[in-house]
């Protein structure tokens, strides 16, 4: 069993905290940002556009991903503390949200390019594991998103939540999510970069399908508990989000090649 007491803080400028949470979205974005443009971007035109994609894509994660957490998992709370809505150093990003963002800003900003749309979630989809790795493992770190009570060897007592011995579901899906997920994007898109879309609806897919099945080794929010059919809120969305998943590839695959 492992023992988890790390401090949330990671270092001290002054009187200003440097969180492992807003550390894990800076080096994320960072490792996204040059791993598509160097080595997935292969046309010029979109390699001149991405440096300013990334400013509407940094835009609509915050954004999508706060505003998806106030509004998905904890409405009532925030509305009755709307300040602390802006506080988004101390946690509470919605992964689903942040996507909802991504698909909104990368639409005004394709709109105002003159570009695919796909083209741009599919680099979006091959990097977010990336992100996701890292954001998890930030978790880990805070203690934060925890899993159920267990007593497999590799359990993890979170000093600051309770003395139970819990699934560190924070590494599962860090694994999972983060680098099993990547590993099988980039073979997908280095066979499909040129239809572009399929990525996009595998990323649905195979995301929302370790989301779903790690959902029963994780504790639900505290403040939604278990939903419809004893599922998550999480495992809920998942399942929304396969379905756009499918209906993407179905569309791409059949309708689009009649």
């Amino acid at each position: 069993m492992f023992i988890n007491n790390f401090d949330p803080v990671a270092f001290q400028i002054f009187s200003i905290e440097i969180r492992w949470y807003s550390l894990s979205y800076i080096v994320g974005l960072v490792f996204g940002w040059y791993f598509a443009k160097n080595k997935l971007i292969k046309d010029s035109t979109q390699k001149e556009y991405f440096d300013d994609y990334i400013t509407y894509l940094i835009i609509s994660i915050i954004l999508g991903g706060r505003l998806g957490y106030v509004i998905i998992y904890d409405p009532i709370y925030f509305i009755s503390n709307p300040f602390e809505i802006i506080k988004i150093w101390q946690g509470g990003m919605s992964f689903h949200g942040a996507l909802i963002g991504i698909i909104i800003g990368t639409h005004f900003f394709c709109k105002n390019k003159n570009q695919n749309i796909f083209s741009y979630l599919d680099l979006v989809a091959v990097c977010s594991p990336i992100g996701i790795f890292f954001g998890r493992i930030s978790n880990f770190i805070n203690s934060e998103l925890y899993g159920v009570e267990t007593s497999v060897p590799w359990s993890v007592k979170f000093i600051k939540i309770d003395d139970l011995s819990r699934h560190p579901s924070q590494i599962y899906e860090a694994i999972f999510e983060g680098v099993v997920l990547f590993v099988i994007l980039i073979w997908m898109f280095n066979r499909l970069r040129n239809k572009p879309g399929i990525i996009s609806g595998y990323f649905l897919i195979l995301y929302s399908f370790f989301r779903f099945i790690i959902e029963f080794f994780r504790e639900p929010d505290g403040q939604l508990g278990y939903l419809f059919l004893n599922l998550s809120m999480g495992q809920i969305i998942s399942c929304i989000a396969l379905t756009c998943g499918l209906i993407i590839i179905y569309y791409k695959n059949v309708i689009q090649t009649k």
